[in-house]
């Protein structure tokens, strides 16, 4: 493995225009549109959330002061040629993605907390441990423990300076990372860096670590929701399962069934719920993923981030960027209840019909805003053009138009309550 060759950023993310060289081409951005999952699509999310990790790595080594981080590297670089496979892994990890942003943040800070630098090396630790190669180095724990991303915590048996070799991770006290059923998905609630730091705003706030029991109940949550995923729409599990590393249980007081977080790309923040509304988190979640990627590379429009819009799904105004965002995952919820309908399941057309009624009363909105880029119109065409399909396969009875009118009183409350925001919540 080399080092990254792009331009580093002064702090937080990659600037987009380091991101410029992916071409979309107008077949893929019209699946990705559409919410249906593709193979082109998905390989593009993944090469942008690749190509942004290293580059923010990039960055983290360019600003470290001293010598130790480009020995750290070099680490890396020895267990790249012995397993490329275990290396992109440690370093592709969601919560290296979070590491690495709050790391330029502090390292570009004039005053705060000093960055953790040291994590590079738990990280350069954690690959040659993978590929098994011979290697000796010496880090300093936090807080009586040493995380080791993809792996887990290594316990020291007394404070100070760990020196390690190959051998450490099999003859100490370790708490491993815990795999969940089915696939390549781990349930992290032991990498300190799985959300991001208490100083910085947040919508969520991780679960401490969890019980045995714990980990069995996200075990059953877990392998219900994949269960009905297979069932009802398997290109979607697969989807799934492609896109998403780790979850990150929330703690009891999180008001969201779900979250994602740009910095920990591949990571679901999720609590604790039944199997069918997990299930629909996951589509849900899946889809921020996918349009935070295609957004680090295309510009779908120029509005500010006032909150204007009427957003169905939530009771405060949105502003455009949280409305497309809201509408696409929308639009997926809207598919997979449509498909899990037609499989027979209970109460799914009700809830299909409602979450169509909300992308189609949003839609409008959005097709018609003047600060939409010429790609973003052809993005939210797309995306209407997916809703209109649905009128293939209808709800029974006059579901979608109970679901219709019952959205309109709602806007209209809505309205009634914010008058000055009426006109941009289609009234």
């Amino acid at each position: 493995m080399t080092r990254p060759t792009a331009p580093a950023p002064g702090s937080g993310a990659p600037p987009p225009a380091a991101l410029a060289r992916f071409a979309v081409g107008a077949p893929v951005l019209e699946a990705l549109a559409s919410t249906e999952p593709s193979p082109e699509g998905t390989r593009l999310v993944g090469d942008v959330r690749r190509s942004k990790r290293l580059l923010l790595l990039r960055a983290v080594l360019d600003a470290a002061p001293g010598p130790q981080a480009g020995e750290w590297w070099g680490l890396l670089e020895d267990a790249e040629r012995q397993d490329p496979h275990a290396v992109r892994d440690v370093l592709h990890y969601p919560s290296t993605g979070v590491w690495a942003e709050e790391t330029l943040r502090r390292l570009h800070a004039p005053h705060g907390p000093a960055p953790d630098l040291g994590h590079l090396g738990a990280l350069a630790v954690a690959a040659a441990l993978r590929a098994g190669i011979g290697f000796k180095t010496t880090l300093r724990p936090a807080h009586g423990r040493l995380a080791l991303p993809t792996l887990g915590l290594l316990l020291p048996d007394r404070p100070g300076p760990l020196a390690l070799t190959e051998r450490s991770w099999d003859t100490s006290d370790v708490l491993p990372l815990h795999p969940l059923p089915g696939g390549r998905t781990s349930l992290d609630d032991l990498d300190p860096y799985r959300a991001p730091a208490p100083g910085h705003p947040a919508p969520v706030r991780p679960a401490r670590r969890l019980t045995p029991k714990g980990h069995r109940r996200w075990d059953t949550q877990w392998t219900g929701a994949l269960t009905l995923l297979e069932r009802y729409d398997a290109a979607r599990a697969d989807e799934a399962g492609r896109l998403l590393r780790s979850l990150v249980p929330l703690g009891g007081g999180s008001r969201s069934n779900g979250a994602t977080l740009p910095a920990a790309a591949g990571s679901l923040l999720a609590r604790g719920q039944s199997p069918p509304a997990l299930a629909a988190t996951l589509v849900h979640e899946v889809q921020h993923g996918k349009l935070a990627a295609l957004t680090d590379v295309l510009t779908l429009h120029t509005a500010d981030r006032t909150p204007c819009h009427w957003a169905p799904w939530r009771t405060d105004p949105r502003p455009l960027e949280g409305l497309l965002h809201g509408t696409y995952a929308h639009l997926a919820l809207a598919g997979y209840w449509q498909r899990a309908a037609l499989y027979g399941a209970r109460g799914a057309w009700a809830r299909h019909a409602r979450t169509r009624a909300q992308v189609a009363a949003v839609l409008p909105v959005l097709r018609g805003h003047p600060r939409l880029t010429a790609t973003g119109r052809q993005f939210v065409e797309a995306m209407a053009g997916a809703e209109r399909a649905m009128d293939a396969l209808p709800p029974p009875g006059d579901q979608h138009a109970t679901a219709r009118r019952a959205l309109e009183r709602e806007r209209r409350a809505w309205c009634a309550a914010h008058p000055e925001l009426a006109e941009s919540a289609g009234a």
